[in-house]
């Protein structure tokens, strides 16, 4: 971690001062603000898509930081030194241009960026669990990545502008921003997606054939779709326009599709396997179809903040985090073809992490999914007296909260009656979420604290 640190703090001083050198301060400044404009809203789209299962913060950033810093400076110093050597060996400088930005550029900027996804691939393994991560960590390092070229390119148009003295609508600045920024802010992304797929179903595929195959498939693909793209100006006057309309935005829309459809998989899948867990007796039952929905999570993480703070917020954001990696987790077990060598040890790893946080989550998530009208109008699961269903076969048994306040005690080890109930009768996170007694302020807790935080009370009415 420390070396890669030190590499993208390295990579992105001297890519900033090259690309400085190359456009001037004032070419740089402008360059600047104008590529950050599309930033925000595409790293806001592919987190979008991962939020089911969120990968880490800095995951991410390292993602962007190397497309941003390291695989820039690389592709910037390989295509400049590729375009003189053709250039000095066929003696045809404009030649070698149109060679470079066809045969040379894809090649070296697709491997660079490749290779962030294949570092996440190897060193962070339990974060790239199929083709959604793959969305992601593509995209994100590949926003980076067209994040400096955009001020590359906007730097030297701006300075072809102040030399020329053109006005600001006739501008290659405005025609740059609009063919770059408004037109094809995804062009980049739309290449790299293709890798970040590739590994995406290598990450779930049995055969090392395929865990080979796949990447290197979908980085050819990346490779060629991004050849295209640069040829377009070279295909006449309307070829821009020809490529952009019948490849471009047909593969964009197309991927968008797959994007939500991968997501509504992986909601149903935390749906379907939290359910199994919820009737082990580890969650609430009310607590699945909150954490099976975008809405009610973000309406629980809030409930919690007003209740208990920050500290409530984050525990509530970890939580979901850890019961989705769950739910995938023993998917990838049950359907996939890929063994889990350690997944008794991850799960017992994501359940003790679930137990610490649930006295804060489970009551904001019950609330939640009431609020959001996820629950049947006859569906009580807190309702005192329930009996308590057996433990699904291969789910570890839950440890039951014990009424006086005290340390969690084994469900196995509780006495029951002649009925066959838990004398506990209740749910550890409390009693009815639907029927919670007015809303008191709570101290900041923890966010592994077992301190239940008190909600927004509500009167019972749906």
């Amino acid at each position: 971690m420390c070396v890669l640190v030190v590499l993208l703090a390295a990579t992105g001083i001297a890519i900033l001062e090259l690309v400085r050198e190359q456009t001037g301060t004032p070419g740089f400044l402008v360059g600047l603000g104008l590529a950050l404009l599309p930033v925000p809203p595409l790293m806001a789209a592919f987190r979008w898509l991962g939020r089911a299962a969120p990968a880490p913060w800095p995951q991410l950033l390292f993602c962007f930081g190397w497309g941003a810093c390291t695989a820039a400076l690389i592709a910037i110093l390989a295509n400049s030194f590729a375009t003189q050597w053709i250039a000095a060996a066929t003696a045809d400088p404009s030649g070698a241009d149109q060679l470079g930005s066809v045969a040379i550029a894809p090649v070296v900027e697709e491997s660079v960026k490749a290779a962030a996804l294949l570092l996440v691939f190897v060193f962070r393994r339990r974060q790239f669990t199929g083709p959604a991560d793959g969305f992601v960590v593509a995209g994100f390092t590949a926003t980076g990545f067209a994040f400096t070229e955009n001020i590359l390119y906007l730097g030297n148009a701006f300075g072809e502008d102040v030399t020329a003295g053109t006005g600001v609508l006739d501008s290659v600045t405005a025609a740059t921003f609009f063919v770059r920024i408004v037109l094809s802010p995804f062009a980049h992304p739309l290449f790299t997606v293709l890798t970040g797929l590739g590994f995406g179903a290598a990450a779930v595929s049995a055969r090392r054939a395929r865990r080979t195959g796949l990447p290197l498939l979908g980085l050819a693909l990346a490779m060629g779709l991004h050849a295209l793209w640069n040829s377009s100006s070279q295909l006449g006057a309307y070829g821009f326009y020809v490529v952009y309309g019948s490849v471009m935005v047909p593969v964009f829309g197309l991927l968008v599709g797959l994007a939500v459809r991968i997501r509504r998989r992986r909601l149903r899948a935390v749906s379907a396997e939290l359910s199994v867990y919820a009737a082990a007796g580890w969650l609430g039952s009310a607590e699945v179809p909150a954490l099976a929905s975008m809405p009610a999570r973000s309406l629980a993480r809030s409930l919690a903040r007003r209740s208990g703070g920050r500290a409530a917020g984050r525990a509530v954001a970890l939580y979901e985090a850890d019961a989705a990696a769950l739910a995938l987790l023993r998917n990838r077990a049950r359907r996939g073809p890929v063994e889990e060598p350690d997944f008794a040890g991850r799960e017992r790893e994501l359940l003790h992490s679930l137990w610490m946080r649930r006295a804060t989550a489970g009551p904001a998530l019950a609330r939640a999914a009431v609020m959001e009208e996820l629950l049947p109008p006859w569906f009580d699961p807190l309702a005192p007296g329930r009996v308590p269903p057996a433990t699904p076969a291969g789910v570890p048994a839950p440890r039951r909260w014990d009424p006086t306040g005290r340390a969690p005690i084994s469900r196995d080890t509780v006495g029951r009656d002649r009925a066959g109930r838990d004398p506990v009768g209740r749910d550890p996170v409390g009693t009815d979420a639907r029927r919670s007694a007015p809303w008191t302020p709570a101290r900041p807790a923890d966010p592994s604290s077992n301190r239940p935080c008190a909600l927004p009370g509500g009167d019972g009415v749906r």
